[in-house]
């Protein structure tokens, strides 16, 4: 049994979860695995960076159900947050001007950083430093979730391809995804049941970020 179906044993859960359960427990287990991933040779902040970007990717299937497609009941979508299941906060910002692609909520946490600011992946591409254009934040690995500098339809991760070239290679499912598990099965039947592989966030392709 997962951790996941070990939390919610004992509680009776609103229509609707069963069509996303499946695809919810990819994301948990995708979280396990990259707690447990090996670090050397990283800084240790960098352990830290796909722990980050699968948080937001799930809380963004949700988010786009909800509030994008408009599939997800009210009734669910708070069961989720008060279960944890979903990050309520952050994606209460996303609907906000100016935080719609919001990589983490430590990014606007003042106390977090230097002469209480907010993290440098908050600045524009545009009106940065050379020094500071590409540079991810230590904490959550984004490189910018300013409006307008977002890539796929999300931030600009430490791994997201800036040449275009590259990213055309790629392809943007292979980018803004609902990773699958190693090993290939995936949650296809899920996704579709609610409402296709899209409804993660645009993407659909069932690939793992990279290391």
């Amino acid at each position: 049994m997962s951790g996941l179906k070990r939390k919610l044993k004992n509680k009776k859960a609103p229509e609707g979860w069963d069509m996303i359960e499946e695809v919810i427990e990819d994301f948990e287990q995708q979280m396990k695995d990259a707690v447990n991933d090996e670090h050397e040779g990283k800084r240790k902040a960098e352990g830290n960076w796909k722990i980050h970007r699968i948080h937001w990717e799930k809380n963004r299937f949700i988010y786009d159900l909800m509030y994008v497609r408009k599939v997800m009941s009210r009734e669910l979508f708070d069961w989720l947050c008060r279960e944890k299941i979903a990050d309520g906060p952050l994606i209460a910002k996303w609907r906000k001007p100016g935080y719609e692609i919001l990589c983490s909520m430590l990014a606007i946490q003042k106390g977090n950083h230097n002469f209480g600011t907010t993290s440098h992946c908050r600045v524009p591409l545009r009106v940065r430093s050379a020094q500071q254009r590409v540079t991810p934040d230590v904490q959550s690995g984004c490189i910018s979730c300013a409006s307008g500098d977002g890539k796929f339809g999300g931030p600009i991760w430490w791994n997201t391809p800036l040449d275009d070239s590259e990213a055309a290679a790629e392809g943007e499912e292979a980018n803004r995804s609902t990773w699958a598990p190693a090993g290939g099965g995936g949650s296809s039947g899920a996704a579709a049941a609610a409402g296709g592989p899209a409804a993660a966030g645009g993407g659909g392709g069932r690939k793992r970020p990279a290391g």
